[in-house]
């Protein structure tokens, strides 16, 4: 299983970034029989604007089963369902926490709202 989540750094110790788009890296981990067996780091072409689906689409040629964010609106769930990539929304915290949580089957999906619309400054 690949999984991806949108970080702030390309590092297993940073946090999941808030607006999955506009992360500036995206980690890609490989699960085996409940172990870690790789993790790629892809930073993000199209941080600053992207169309609809691009970043779904992205993960989907780097072979991604499954997103966990924090937050992912309808439409990009829409794209990630269509191109079969589950998403698991709601995640906070550490990259390395939320993927052992992940292993372990103790990270469920959450609602997420971002308290305000999201900008560049963030």
């Amino acid at each position: 299983m690949r999984v991806a989540i949108p970080s702030y750094e390309c590092d297993l110790n940073s946090n999941v970034f808030e607006h999955f788009g506009r992360a500036p890296c995206y980690i890609i981990i490989d699960i085996e029989n409940g172990e870690i067996k790789n993790v790629n780091y892809i930073e993000n072409p199209n941080i600053e604007e992207h169309s609809p689906g691009e970043i779904p689409r992205l993960l989907h040629e780097n072979n991604v089963d499954v997103l966990i964010a924090r937050g992912v609106g309808r439409r990009a769930i829409f794209f990630f369902s269509e191109l079969g990539i589950n998403v698991i929304t709601g995640a906070t915290g550490r990259i390395k926490d939320i993927i052992e949580k992940f292993i372990r089957g103790e990270l469920y999906s959450t609602p997420y709202e971002p308290r305000e619309k999201w900008r560049n400054h963030q």
